[in-house]
């Protein structure tokens, strides 16, 4: 773990001769939290992406969602909710999924302008998404068509503390188990809208804020280590 953060560091470092966008090596000048930083300590950024697929390379960010958070407190600002103006049509299934239409679409910013102010929201903190494998592949794959290169980043996934919390109990995993939703009823928590990047982002946070609870009962001293993905 410690070298996954050492490491990062050291592409921050790196990148910083590559890269003339200003946003961009803010970010890379902003050093990230320590992998020994007490949880209640950290900054994170919890973020959603609605996509119009699954796989980053072929696909797009249609829209995205993102607030600030750190020890039990969910801030507004700075956050985010942007849609993505894209050069393609919208699939039907694309829009009974999301309700974001071709004309909503076509209304939305540059992936430039709204990467731009995501990484300006990024300095310095940790990502917290759930389901890693959409936000780490499309963000990666967007800032490395935005800057020329794909930023580091460190992220903690709600969905895999959980997988893990009932991988130590020997718990069996059902289906469909893992979903935010199912989780958020889990823990007793409001249910919100679903496909909402913002609600997403928000939901997810709470979550998070829930299982730190649970942890922490327990009398577990987490660390940034014992969450990251």
């Amino acid at each position: 773990m410690f070298a996954r953060w050492r490491s990062i560091q050291k592409q921050q470092d790196s990148l910083l001769s590559h890269i003339d966008n200003p946003t961009a090596r803010a970010y890379l000048s902003a050093q990230l939290p320590h992998k020994n930083t007490p949880i209640n300590e950290v900054e994170f950024l919890s973020l959603d992406f609605e996509t119009t697929g699954l796989e980053a390379k072929r696909e797009a960010i249609l829209s995205m969602g993102y607030m600030p958070y750190k020890d039990g407190r969910i801030s507004m600002m700075p956050s985010g909710c942007e849609v993505i103006r894209l050069n393609r049509a919208l699939t039907e299934k694309s829009v009974i999924i999301h309700q974001i239409t071709d004309d909503r679409m076509k209304k939305g910013v540059a992936l430039h302008e709204a990467l731009d102010r995501l990484v300006e929201a990024m300095v310095g903190k940790v990502l917290l998404v759930h389901y890693c494998n959409i936000e780490r592949d499309f963000l990666k794959a967007a800032t490395k068509r935005v800057y020329g290169k794909a930023l580091p980043f460190l992220m903690v996934d709600t969905m895999q503390i959980e997988r893990r919390r009932l991988e130590r109990e020997q718990q069996p995993i059902k289906s469909n188990q893992l979903r935010l939703a199912n989780l958020r009823k889990q823990y007793h928590l409001p249910r919100y809208g679903t496909h909402n990047a913002l609600e997403d982002a928000i939901a997810t946070a709470e979550l998070f804020m829930a299982q730190l609870a649970q942890r922490q009962q327990n009398n577990t001293d987490v660390r940034l280590k014992d969450v990251l993905c």
